[in-house]
């Protein structure tokens, strides 16, 4: 029976140590073909690159993991799997995997994450994908404590299948193997960010802008991703990227717009 093919991607750029683990867990799996971001990417979002060239360079620094194929990407993370989709690999994947993260794309942080939005973008092109990030910030944060935990994740996604129009977001506490209570499905928590500018000046003086915040979250139900984290487990969000808000239609609809 032949091994599912996977497409590995991320958003803090192919050196980073999250997706070099994500590579070796997936390489156990099926045949890992990667194509990353050639430098840090976090933030980005759904941006995609238009204004200029994209070059995508196939290396060979990660043939330690098993993988067969990888190339840098000079891109977002969603010019990366538009370009490994269309371009690079020769036939469809039976799934995209995305991450690991450093640090959460719990709640809001979905939004703004270059990590989601590569698997958002699998999964509008109609491929199985799901996000994976882990709580902690730090560059040498310990991946290996999460393995089973991403690997159970990825068998079952492979073996069950995932609805259409959904991907996964997979957020995973900062904690030992052992401290992880399990994986809870669990859904979005509301939350904000108390966002503030530190003004500054550069030694032309001219003013400039370092952006900071607060985490605000705005949701005390235990059946969020928040919670879930809190709590010691593994939230998976199941995602959709219909923005539409079918239940205001009929509001809307009500306007005097004719």
């Amino acid at each position: 029976m032949a091994k599912p093919l996977i497409l590995v991607t991320n958003d803090d750029g192919i050196t980073a140590p999250g997706i070099q683990a994500l590579i070796s867990f997936a390489s156990e799996i099926g045949d890992v073909f990667v194509v990353a971001p050639d430098s840090p990417q976090s933030g980005m979002g759904h941006a995609i690159t238009i204004n200029s060239t994209l070059h995508a360079t196939k290396i060979n620094t990660l043939d330690e993991n098993g993988v067969k194929t990888a190339y840098s990407c000079s891109g977002t993370p969603a010019d990366c799997v538009k370009i490994g989709l269309q371009e690079l690999l020769d036939k469809k994947p039976d799934i995209v995997l995305s991450g690991i993260n450093h640090g959460s794309n719990s709640s809001i942080n979905v939004i703004y994450s270059g990590t989601m939005s590569a698997a958002i973008e699998a999964g509008i092109e109609g491929v199985p994908a799901i996000g994976f990030s882990l709580c902690d910030f730090t560059w040498k944060a310990d991946f290996s404590q999460a393995k089973i935990f991403i690997q159970k994740i990825i068998n079952q996604a492979l073996e069950n299948g995932i609805p259409n129009g959904v991907v996964l977001n997979v957020n995973i506490p900062k904690l030992s193997s052992d401290e992880i209570k399990g994986i809870k499905v669990c859904r979005q928590a509301r939350a904000n960010w108390k966002e503030k500018f530190d003004k500054r000046k550069s030694p032309m003086g001219k003013d400039y802008y370092w952006l900071t915040g607060e985490f605000d979250l705005l949701d005390n139900g235990e059946d969020t991703d928040e919670w879930a984290l809190a709590e010691g487990y593994i939230s998976v969000v199941p995602t959709q990227f219909d923005l539409t808000a079918h239940h205001a239609i009929q509001n809307i609809n009500t306007w005097q717009l004719k």
